[in-house]
């Protein structure tokens, strides 16, 4: 049984690659910070399997001993301050976490078994004022917030320690992703929310920022086979993973509310209190290298997406004790509307 090590694993995509690395026949090590409150809402179905050892990516010594006591043979790296509008409000704890953050795991990693193969969880917003379209594993990065340069620090590290130490390190340039265990401040499930919540009458409008960015989305389930992909290779190497599609953030709000039979125009307002700083424009991936040597590619559409989403939504508001369901049933139940068009 191999031992697998995931930081940031209360997060999204945290949760999903427990829930695959379980399948796959792993012993999971969930490593979580201690703070007063911890939330395991994403983990219910499966907290009863998965290990918690409590760790701090600012506290090197706490890296360390977890790596001795446990022996992972893997690491993914999912930690980190991920939300791009709090990266400009607090920009140096983002470089603590999400960049130096980084180099403290490769450095305990260095120090107790070189051996220990290591996932980072590197991300589009590297991109930023994009150089090409699409983006691709030898585009140059032009990062466009606190965010994005502190993981193309997180990037460049890994490069450099699988150069300088022989550590099987690999980044994976995901692009957006996104799932019903998404956090509520991120757009996507801020507008599926705020849909679920009119449609039942609790809610009256929705502010949105920018509507005419365009992203890359995929879903969070398919992106963390990629991940584990990645560490089953002879050699390490770096890949974007991304559907190849770009919608515009009013094309998800049209989406999303098309679904349940409202008209967007009634209920959206753009604030201005929403915009960033600075504007990433247009994000697509091309994710053929992924496709060619790891056999990756996604298997939910953005509009099966958008609606396995709102149906998320509308059942959790409907019973809050509902939670979240496994990945499986998840699709399974979009794929089996007339509706949806994933192919799972």
């Amino acid at each position: 049984m191999k031992t697998a090590l995931v930081t940031g694993v209360t997060g999204q995509d945290g949760s999903y690659l427990a829930e695959l690395l379980l399948n796959q026949g792993y012993r999971v090590i969930g490593m979580v910070r201690r703070t007063s409150s911890i939330n395991y809402d994403r983990l219910r179905h499966i907290q009863d399997k998965i290990e918690i050892a409590q760790g701090d990516l600012l506290d090197q010594m706490s890296l360390i001993g977890i790596l001795q006591e446990y022996r992972p043979q893997e690491v993914y790296n999912l930690a980190a301050q991920s939300f791009v509008p709090t990266s400009f409000t607090q920009p140096v704890l983002t470089g603590e976490y999400t960049a130096l953050g980084v180099t403290r795991v490769l450095e305990a990693i260095r120090i107790v078994d070189p051996a220990i193969r290591f996932y980072q969880a590197s991300s589009s917003e590297m991109f930023g004022k994009v150089m090409e379209v699409p983006q691709r594993e030898t585009t140059h990065f032009y990062p466009r917030s606190p965010y994005g340069v502190a993981k193309v620090y997180g990037h460049w590290i890994t490069v450099n320690y699988r150069e300088s130490y022989n550590i099987f390190g690999v980044s994976g340039i995901l692009f957006n992703h996104e799932s019903p265990r998404r956090g509520l401040e991120f757009v996507t499930h801020k507008i599926t929310h705020a849909v679920a919540r009119i449609k039942l009458g609790l809610a009256d409008e929705l502010r949105l920022g920018n509507l005419e960015a365009r992203r890359d989305w995929g879903y969070a389930g398919d992106y963390v086979r990629a991940m584990w992909l990645m560490l089953q290779q002879d050699a390490p190497d770096d890949f974007v993973i991304a559907t190849g599609e770009t919608h515009s953030v009013q094309q998800f709000v049209e989406e999303a509310f098309g679904y349940v039979d409202l008209d967007w125009r009634q209920y959206v307002k753009q604030d201005p209190k929403f915009y960033r700083p600075a504007e990433v424009d247009l994000l697509v991936g091309d994710a053929t290298k992924a496709g060619r040597k790891l056999g990756w590619e996604p298997t939910v559409d953005f509009r099966a997406l958008v609606r396995l989403m709102i149906d998320a939504d509308l059942k959790l508001l409907q019973n809050p004790n509902h939670g979240y369901p496994p990945i499986a049933e998840e699709i399974k139940t979009q794929a089996g509307k007339s509706q949806g068009t994933g192919k799972p």
